[in-house]
């Protein structure tokens, strides 16, 4: 076991509040769970040297991290939790919708709490065992049945130099409701955060989901988005990561009722020694569920993306179409990508595919522009831009998608000026 493990160990042992009976099953699973290692399939080419080297738990937090900043031409409800405290004093909210903190919940909502806390996160995730036993703020949102919220909701973790932070939000979708929810995570200083996030989603509901994993430079973050769909549930989910020292992801959905609708589209940009690695499980548990994943990555420099898609189709899932596609652009010799597309078929009526394709680009295309007299830099930007518009393009807010463009060009930019982008060998690797 870790130094680090053993610390967030006997951290979570001090801990005496409400929790405590989720907390004590979760820590007896951590105290047996191996540390990942190259031996442990789920973090073979992940490694977590980074967070064993650095050395939190006597530094001092940066208290003037600059604030969330609104996003243009989005009307969102905006939720702020810096350093692992929710600081924002609750406002008005649109009939139907409530949201507690977990610290300051009452007695009614605590028991909502410990109904949901724990029930749809998978206990194979270390990390999120250690999120359940150190998590000391978050929030609880919880959406009546047939309530229709307009406004979407934006989580903003912000964390600061030094901070080690764990933090978890619980959301109930009722029956027949609708709502969108945004979890953006920023920081780019030593620090080291946690936080998950648990989707029940009622009978007929829909939710449209984003998780903007922008942590980068020296932030380290291990994270998950997970849901559970009941009948005729439908999960529209958009997942942008960038790359840091430590930069993990885990999302999984599960098909509790019949009908229930997923589509999952994902974007990772890496340039330098940025390390992203995105885990994402389907369970198809009852028939006719559909599934649609789409992951694009682009990476440049000495960068590392690990990609494991799994979807896992039960005995009795009949009629479920799931499809898995996973892409990639190398911008240099020595990027590296893990591509792992798995589908796990256990009915025998079922409708699936799945793929993978690394590659590098297109020569021509690159010429075509500059004969234009495009230059080669901006070139790039374009053919980057290109390469995964189409997932932006299905972004249901187009608000959103308007924010996220500028940024995508910019981070394109970046990773042009890094480097000079000679011809490339494809050097991906195949768990």
């Amino acid at each position: 076991m870790s130094e680090w493990l053993q610390s967030a160990i006997a951290r979570a042992e001090t801990m005496d509040d409400w929790l405590a009976p989720q907390r004590r099953e979760s820590l007896a699973l951590l105290r047996e769970a191996p540390w990942p290692s190259r031996k442990v399939e789920a973090w073979r080419y992940t490694p977590l040297t980074a967070l064993e080297r650095a050395d939190l738990s006597t530094a001092v937090v940066d208290t003037t991290a600059p604030d969330a900043q609104q996003i243009a031409g989005v009307d969102s409800i905006d939720l702020v939790i810096r350093n692992g405290r929710f600081e924002n004093p609750m406002k008005e909210l649109p009939a139907g919708l409530r949201i507690t903190s977990l610290q300051s919940a009452d007695d009614g909502a605590r028991e909502r709490v410990k109904d949901l806390f724990g029930t749809v996160k998978p206990t194979r995730h270390i990390f999120g065992l250690v999120n359940d036993v150190l998590a000391s703020d978050g929030l609880l949102i919880e959406i009546d049945a047939a309530a229709v919220i307009e406004k979407p909701l934006r989580i903003v973790h912000l964390v600061s130099k030094g901070a080690d932070v764990h933090t978890r939000v619980l959301v109930s979708v009722g029956e027949g409701a609708q709502a969108a929810v945004i979890e953006q995570v920023q920081g780019e200083h030593a620090s080291f955060n946690t936080s998950f996030a648990e989707y029940a989603i009622g009978s007929g509901a829909k939710l449209e989901h984003y998780r903007f994993a922008l942590q980068t430079g020296e932030a380290m973050g291990v994270g998950g988005s997970h849901f559970k769909l009941d009948d005729r549930a439908e999960l529209n989910s958009t997942i942008v990561g960038f790359g840091s020292n430590l930069s993990r992801l885990d999302t999984d959905i599960i098909h509790d009722g019949e009908n229930a609708q997923a589509k999952l589209n994902a974007i990772y940009l890496l340039q330098q020694n940025e390390l992203f690695d995105l885990h994402a499980t389907v369970e198809h548990a009852v028939p006719h569920g559909t599934t649609e994943e789409n992951v694009r990555g682009i990476v440049a420099d000495q960068a590392r993306a690990v990609f494991n898609g799994r979807i896992h189709i039960h005995r009795h899932a009949q009629k479920t179409v799931a499809e898995l596609n996973n892409r990639n652009l190398l911008l240099s010799r020595k990027a590296t990508v893990f591509t792992k597309p798995e589908l796990e078929i256990y009915a025998d009526d079922v409708k699936c595919a799945h793929g993978a394709t690394v590659a590098e680009i297109d020569k021509k295309a690159l010429y075509y522009l500059q004969s234009r007299g495009i230059s080669r830099a901006q070139a790039q930007i374009m053919l980057n831009f290109g390469f995964i518009n189409e997932l932006v393009d299905q972004m249901p807010n187009e608000g959103l998608a308007e924010w996220l463009r500028p940024q995508l060009r910019e981070r394109f930019a970046s990773m042009a000026s890094s480097e000079e982008f000679a011809p490339v060998s494809s050097e991906a690797g195949e768990q």
